[in-house]
């Protein structure tokens, strides 16, 4: 998501940055450049003028033009602006018990998984969630939600079959929810291809009868400038309270997310970042800005490794590896943390100028794949094998390749890349350095030997990793 956005603003700031002096004619031919992008990303055209207006206004100040660094300046004006455009500041649920939450939106925006989703971070922050199934044209739906209640733990009201008054499985729900001492109730709706009246009647008669704290809006990323008139109708009829974005992993232009806020008022609550129900967060609008100004997102970074990753697990692992004892038992638990963390390529996008290295990397170094098929090697080593990774030689790469699906090519390299991943961790004075240009360098601008580390640049000072 935003990646074409980010790719062209990053062409237009780097230009930017290169003039010694900003003028008037310097700010207007950069905005220009700037609007199309906008437009481009499906941003809604009166909201990219708007925003377009607003940050000239602010560029074209004085203390820009004296600047040492103007070209700095303006960066910080458009990030300003465009966290100001998103929202400002993250805005919390109202949660006062016994808190309603209604969801609604349109077929495929992912209401009844963000309704397992929200139950679970509820649930995280101590909160007792259930979760109602109000809708009554989708048995599969229903289904689907006393799924995922089982997976996260939580209560699940399910209508009768055949039921068709919405009004009349609420009020079964209210009497049901007395009993199961819960805080939270979340109501899934159902949806339709496109707003008709039909929906607008039964859910305006469902809000009024269940009188939530909150009405939320499910949009899917990827429905472009749809999106933001899809937000003003149910608007119109039910009265927003917030907006939950899901698949804002995708590969979309994203311009809807800029665009709703402005448009409805309404501030977006939460962000659906995948498929797990746990890749579900608080959207905090100046994070997004920095990610798609290529910055990176360092704070959602660590905490999401805090929360998802054993503090005592990474310790153990970092002594093994500063030890030389890194073996292949050590492999599969550092893949299994990597995996808790979420897609490779969108955990590194979260790291400041990734995006300008990104097309740079080789295809295999961020290939999912890839990686599933190095854990089937480990995974076919008998256990002294993976203890002893030496003991690995000819007839044992036969057999490994065998049960494992790979070539006896695959096989010999991804051994040989381990071998030499060993040999540099022996190395402390090398692993001190590997830490410092990973975590140590003044706003990891270039991430100048990222391409390395991750299996591309070949001769560079680090060698490649499998992993």
């Amino acid at each position: 998501m935003f990646s074409s956005l980010s790719d062209n603003l990053d062409k237009t700031f780097r230009n930017l940055r290169g003039v010694g002096k900003i003028s008037e004619k310097n700010i207007s031919d950069a905005l220009r450049e700037i609007r199309m992008s906008l437009l481009e990303a499906d941003v809604e055209f009166n909201v990219a003028k708007e925003f377009i207006a607003n940050v000239k206004e602010k560029a074209m100040g004085i203390e820009v033009l004296k600047s040492i660094k103007p070209g700095e300046q303006i960066v910080k004006v458009f990030n300003d602006e465009l966290t100001a455009l998103l929202g400002g500041d993250a805005v919390p649920l109202d949660l006062n018990p016994p808190a309603h939450i209604l969801l609604c939106g349109l077929n495929g925006a992912g209401k009844t998984t963000t309704a397992g989703k929200l139950a679970l971070r509820l649930k995280k922050d101590g909160r007792r969630p259930l979760l109602i199934a109000c809708d009554l044209y989708r048995p599969a739906a229903i289904e689907q939600l006393q799924t995922l209640a089982e997976q996260v733990g939580v209560p699940c009201f399910a209508p009768e079959a055949g039921e068709k008054n919405l009004v009349k499985v609420a009020k079964q729900a209210l009497a049901w929810a007395k009993d199961q001492n819960g805080t939270v109730l979340i109501f899934d709706t159902a949806g339709r291809q496109e707003i008709d009246d039909k929906l607008v009647e039964e859910l305006k008669e469902l809000h009024k009868f269940v009188d939530p704290n909150e009405t939320l809006l499910v949009a899917d990323s990827a429905t472009g400038q749809q999106a933001v008139s899809v937000a003003q109708h149910f608007d119109e009829a039910v009265g927003l309270t917030g907006i939950i974005l899901t698949k804002l992993d995708g590969d979309a232009r994203g311009g809807a997310a800029l665009s709703m806020r402005q448009v409805t008022g309404k501030p977006i609550k939460f962000i659906g970042e995948g498929e797990k129900l746990d890749q579900f967060g608080v959207f905090h609008p100046d994070r997004l800005a920095s990610r798609i100004l290529g910055m990176g997102d360092i704070v959602s970074m660590v905490e999401g490794a805090a929360e998802k990753i054993d503090e005592k697990e990474a310790m153990h692992a970092a002594k093994r590896m500063q030890s030389g004892k890194f073996d292949f038992n050590d492999f599969l638990e550092q893949m299994n943390m990597l995996r808790k963390l979420g897609p490779l390529d969108g955990l590194l996008g979260m790291l400041p100028g990734f995006n300008k290295i990104k097309k740079q990397l080789p295809t295999e170094a961020l290939d999912e794949g890839r990686m599933k098929r190095m854990e089937a090697i480990v995974l076919s080593m008998t256990p002294k094998e993976r203890s002893r990774p030496e003991l690995i030689k000819g007839t044992r790469r036969r057999r490994i390749a065998a049960g494992s699906g790979n070539t006896m090519l695959e096989v010999n390299r991804f051994l040989k890349q381990f071998a030499q991943m060993r040999k540099m961790m022996k190395s402390k004075g090398k692993m001190k350095d590997m830490m410092k240009q990973l975590g140590g360098m003044e706003g990891m601008g270039d991430m100048g030997d990222m391409k390395d580390l991750l299996g591309g640049g070949g001769g560079g000072k680090l060698p490649k990793l499998p992993f």
